[in-house]
């Protein structure tokens, strides 16, 4: 019986990752990486944190490169972006937060943004209010791809694993809930599903509109009573 859906939230719930994609991408033709380099990078930083990116980064460009300078530049000037233009809610967001609240379901948020960042953007969108409990990055030892995560947010939610739905965009939150036991659902942003994803994955969606639908739908009948 599924009892909460446990949802990232850049690139699920917020149209961010674009964000993340432009700045990451300007720091990058700052320092002289390649582009193509950066973007295939991107697909494996997406997700995870930032100490297993610092790793991910050196073992890239060596051990001299100054990752969380890199980071910290690139964060700083993606915050400024957002408090001038704002963060765009994703579609569906809202409608299918009030289908489930409506519904009797719990909602957490496993999220790899730290709290200080996190927190501003939900508040400012007036969406902090629908979650149950709150994962923020740095809360756990393993960020995604381990399971913890999930785990937890499971835990502060009251529920087994197995009785919560994870909704991710990324492979690495993707891998993060199916290894937590979650029935886990894709829903595609800038990352398109590679192999591993397709193989774990439990259903892949466009858009937080087709979730919706999939519960409306009953296609979930026999994990939903």
């Amino acid at each position: 019986m599924i009892k909460a859906v446990v949802f990232d939230m850049d690139g699920v719930i917020f149209d961010s990752e674009k964000l993340y994609r432009k700045h990451w991408m300007i720091s990058a033709k700052e320092y002289g990486i390649d582009e193509e380099v950066m973007e295939t990078l991107l697909d494996k930083i997406a997700g995870a944190t930032k100490e297993r990116n610092e790793k991910l980064m050196k073992s890239h460009f060596g051990e001299d490169f100054d990752y969380m300078a890199f980071r910290e530049t690139t964060m700083n000037r993606m915050d400024e972006d957002i408090r001038e233009n704002g963060i765009e809610v994703k579609p569906g967001v809202r409608e299918l937060f009030n289908y489930l609240k409506g519904h009797g379901y719990m909602i957490g948020l496993a999220t790899s943004t730290m709290k200080e960042r996190a927190e501003v953007n939900l508040k400012k969108t007036g969406l902090i209010s629908y979650f149950n409990a709150i994962m923020y990055g740095g809360i756990v030892a393993n960020g995604k791809p381990a399971p913890d995560i999930y785990e937890h947010a499971c835990q502060l939610l009251g529920v087994d694993t197995s009785e919560a739905i994870g909704i991710e965009d990324s492979i690495n939150g993707i891998k993060s809930s199916h290894a937590a036991g979650l029935y886990t659902i894709m829903v595609v942003d800038l990352i398109k599903p590679n192999d591993e994803v397709k193989e774990i994955a439990d259903k892949i969606f466009d858009s937080l509109i087709e979730v919706k639908e999939f519960f409306q739908d009953g296609f979930l009948q026999n994990l939903l009573v």
